[in-house]
């Protein structure tokens, strides 16, 4: 029987193969020390964290996430290392909570390879600590115990590193949070948190019985509170579904067959309006994908390394080395892999039939802000009297099923810049595109865009401006330019960046101090106070060190008084800057105009295929939509003179 401790309570280890696994309600850093019997960490070295993940005996995560497995093997570790201990520390400037007790308590699980959980621990009376130290794995008369710690740090990973005898836990802790933000800037950002006791009833793992899921999974913000047993299928009929909602009549859904799952229904998640239960939807089936394909992923590991551990006991006895006693112990050991993977794959497959089913019927329901380039709801589009939640950046999904695609929304106004990528990266397909066909086709994704931002938002509400020094994508940038869209034509030239940049960053300085000073209603009449999007063409082609200096003003500034970036560059033509870029780079999302592996979940760090959102090719719907959106801002204009 798994053991909960307490803080200072200690349990024995039966096996020294084992798994950290840590759940938490916003994304978090975790790592490890390896200290000597006073537990003292004499080096960088005898830390593993998101640099440097790996050492002797030990694995940690690459970036901060909402649920973390670590890989520990107590064999494996030097003689000299008497304490593993286990740090858990909040990420620096993305935007979370700056202090444990803003959040829901951490917990910690230690399980074996099997997922049988062996002892877990609860890290509660946290407040403004943002580093901690939650368990520790120690030697003892040559057996190795788990003691539950949860010693706190007001003063961060800096702080804890030295109180465990790092001298350079200052300048560690700094390269930790920049390999935190540079994992962060490619993570897609996690929904906001439902209403307690709502949210779908699903699996926490599907892995065939190979991987069952920990006493307590994972609580982020998509996952129920009420969750089934493991390996169980996707409920799409949503039993212990609770909403804040109004009562509305529930959807019709046709009797399932006995043994056979509900029918989807689109729609069926909580939220006051269809727009934010198809929201909540779109983001349930993200999460479902994520964690089973990590459960799926799990047992097989899990099956590889049973089969391992079985030929090494073969190879390591001399008598069962070779013959026909050491031929049938290796076919046995295969087989068993076999039929732990294959029971993993059906667990699998099962619950991706369902999610694909749940993505046919939810695709063709969802309204323009969500919707497909492609969808007919574009063919009825009228400029809308609301903004929505969120809107459709592209699409992701996972090896595992690459035709199972789940829309990327993210919610409005954007918290973040954009960043299209016209550069290569390792994953693109060298023969496939060259370098000026990648550019344009970067272009074109801005374009879609911007024009999908345009789309959402009510006539008058969001403004677009364009610098493209050189001209180079007039041909991307005609569509804005022809139906009206663009607040005025695209900046050219050097002046022309000056132009915009200034006009962007006096409107960013008035709004900031209207606010601070609550006068609001002193700013001047003239000042738009539209939405902006100012997209950049063709960085840093016109940009002096001023005009860098200004935009990563309004990267950092903009977003929270309704200014918003989109570079469209090659991060290689700046390379010049050197470092001065690097803080701008990672505060954009980076997206691509091709397809690329490049993104995360905030849960378990999957590396998600993006596609970008574009317009089929020789569809006339983007023309469509923005002469809508022209003659709409035209007739406000009108009206307002």
């Amino acid at each position: 029987m798994a053991a909960e401790l307490v803080r200072g309570q200690n349990h024995p280890l039966p096996q020294t193969r084992l798994e950290i696994r840590i759940s938490a309600g916003n994304p978090i850093v975790a790592g490890a020390t390896l200290g000597d019997e006073r537990g003292t960490v004499h080096g960088a070295e005898w830390v593993a964290h998101p640099a440097s993940p790996q050492l002797a005996g030990i694995e940690v995560p690459k970036q901060a996430a909402a649920a973390h497995r670590l890989a520990i093997d107590l064999d494996a570790m030097p003689e000299h290392i008497h304490r593993v201990t286990v740090l858990l520390a909040l990420p620096t400037g993305v935007g979370g909570p700056a202090r444990f007790g803003a959040m829901a308590a951490p917990f910690v699980a230690v399980t074996g390879l099997d997922g049988t959980e062996i002892a877990s621990y609860t890290v509660t009376d946290l407040d403004t600590e943002s580093a901690v130290a939650a368990l520790e794995l120690y030697r003892r008369q040559g057996a190795w115990k788990v003691r539950a710690v949860g010693q706190g740090y007001a003063g961060g990973l800096a702080a804890m590193l030295h109180d465990q005898g790092l001298e350079q836990g200052t300048d560690l802790a700094a390269r930790i949070e920049e390999a935190v933000a540079r994992g962060m800037a490619r993570s897609v950002a996690q929904p906001p948190p439902r209403p307690e006791g709502d949210g779908r009833v699903r699996t926490a793992a599907a892995g065939g019985g190979t991987d069952p899921a920990p006493a307590k999974p994972p609580t982020p913000p998509q996952q129920s509170q009420d969750t089934p047993p493991a390996g169980g299928p996707i409920d799409y009929q949503h039993p212990g579904r609770r909403t804040a909602a109004p009562p509305t009549p529930p959807p019709a859904v046709p009797p399932a067959a006995p043994g056979q799952p509900a029918q989807p229904v689109a729609g069926d998640a909580s939220g006051w309006t269809m727009d934010e239960r198809l929201y909540n939807q779109v983001w349930g089936m993200f999460e479902d994908l994520a964690r089973t394909t990590a459960a799926y992923r799990s047992a097989v590991d899990f099956a590889e390394s049973r089969m391992e551990q079985e030929l090494d006991r073969v190879l390591s006895d001399p008598r069962t080395r070779v013959g026909p006693a050491a031929d049938s112990a290796r076919a046995e050991a295969r087989d068993k892999y076999t039929d732990l993977v294959e029971q993993a794959r059906e667990a699998l497959e099962r619950d991706l039939r369902q999610l694909t089913a749940e993505a046919e019927v939810v695709e063709p329901a969802l309204p323009p802000a969500y919707a497909r380039w492609d969808s007919p709801v574009w063919q009825a589009y009228q400029v809308p009297m609301e903004i929505p939640m969120a809107v459709r950046l592209g699409d992701l999904h996972l090896p595992e099923r690459p035709d199972l695609r789940i829309p990327m929304l993210v919610r409005l106004p954007l918290e973040r810049g954009l960043w299209i990528d016209a550069g290569r990266a390792g994953a693109y397909d060298e023969g496939a595109v060259d370098s000026g066909e990648l550019r344009r086709l970067a272009a074109d994704a801005a374009v879609a865009i911007a024009a999908r931002l345009l789309a959402v938002y009510p006539a008058g509400e969001f403004s677009v401006h364009v610098i493209d020094p050189a001209g180079s994508a007039a041909g991307s940038f005609a569509p804005l330019v022809e139906s009206g869209a663009l607040a005025e034509p695209p900046a050219a030239g050097a002046q022309g960046v000056s132009s915009v940049l200034a006009a962007l960053t006096q409107r960013v300085d008035l709004v900031q101090m209207a606010v601070r000073s609550g006068a609001t209603d002193a700013l001047p009449p003239d000042l738009d106070t539209a939405e902006q999007l100012l997209i950049v063409h063709d960085f840093p082609h016109g940009f002096d060190d001023r005009a860098v200096t200004q935009l990563r003003y309004l990267a950092d500034e903009g977003p929270s008084v309704g200014v918003h970036l989109m570079m469209v560059a090659d991060r290689e033509d700046a390379r010049a800057y050197g470092p001065v870029l690097d803080p701008l780079w990672r505060s954009l999302l980076r997206l691509t105009p091709v397809a690329d592996d490049h993104l995360a979940d905030p849960w378990v760090g999957h590396a998600w295929t993006y596609e970008p959102s574009l317009v089929p090719s020789g569809s006339r719907v983007l023309g469509q939509v923005l002469g809508e959106v022209g003659r709409a801002a035209r007739a406000r204009q009108s009206y307002g003179s």
